[in-house]
């Protein structure tokens, strides 16, 4: 998956392998700070301070901080291919359980890591800013088609309802897992452990996709 500005300066410059590297050391430093207060409380600045390096530095591979963390979200949105390829099943019985299992492990792992960055990319979606809206589509969108394609073929066996809608049914489960995925935590509370939530999540999603408890 490509990300915008991952190999260019702000001068539209190439950037080279020293480059790179001090480029990403901001950006780990920004995804650290992100974790501890919100991007409107963050500056380039601080940002630079963590890696020992000049706010002239910073602006040198970055517009602003949002612009950081607009490609801390396409960077987490290079790790969804490995989860898309989960979704190739097999969906059927203990083994389509076991697909289930590992792909609400996954989206709750991705989370997990790289949790303020993804919160504050939906958010900013969920505001209309575009950028973040292409992002959070590019990241889920593959994975929404090949969920859709996976729910198609159970309806066109017979397998659960004829006026069950594939993309419908697989956005669902995308909100599903996502919100489950992000606020799993806060369900400690009603003694609900990590565990709980992908157990009961993966079956909730195998009676979607297969129509079987």
């Amino acid at each position: 998956m490509a990300t915008s500005n991952a190999a260019f300066a702000q001068t539209g410059r190439k950037l080279g392998p020293r480059a790179l590297k001090t480029r990403a050391r901001l950006l780990d430093a920004a995804a650290e700070l992100l974790k501890e207060r919100s991007v409107l409380d963050l500056s380039a600045a601080e940002i630079a301070r963590k890696v020992g390096t000049s706010p002239a530095t910073f602006y040198h591979y970055f517009k602003d901080v949002e612009e950081v963390a607009l490609a801390l979200a396409e960077r987490a949105a290079a790790e969804m291919p490995a989860i898309l390829e989960l979704v190739r099943g097999p969906w059927q019985g203990e083994e389509g359980l076991e697909t289930t299992r590992a792909i609400v492990r996954a989206f709750v792992d991705h989370w997990d890591k790289h949790h303020a960055v993804l919160q504050l990319r939906n958010l900013a979606a969920d505001r209309g800013d575009t950028r973040f809206v292409r992002v959070r589509r590019d990241a889920l969108g593959p994975f929404l088609d090949r969920l859709a394609e996976a729910i198609s073929g159970s309806k066109a066996a017979g397998h659960i309802a004829t006026d069950l809608h594939p993309y419908v049914a697989a956005a669902s489960i995308g909100s599903m897992l996502e919100r489950l995925a992000a606020y799993h935590n806060d369900l400690e509370r009603f003694e609900v452990g990590r565990t709980d939530v992908i157990e009961t999540c993966a079956q909730v999603f195998h009676q979607i996709v297969t129509g079987r408890s």
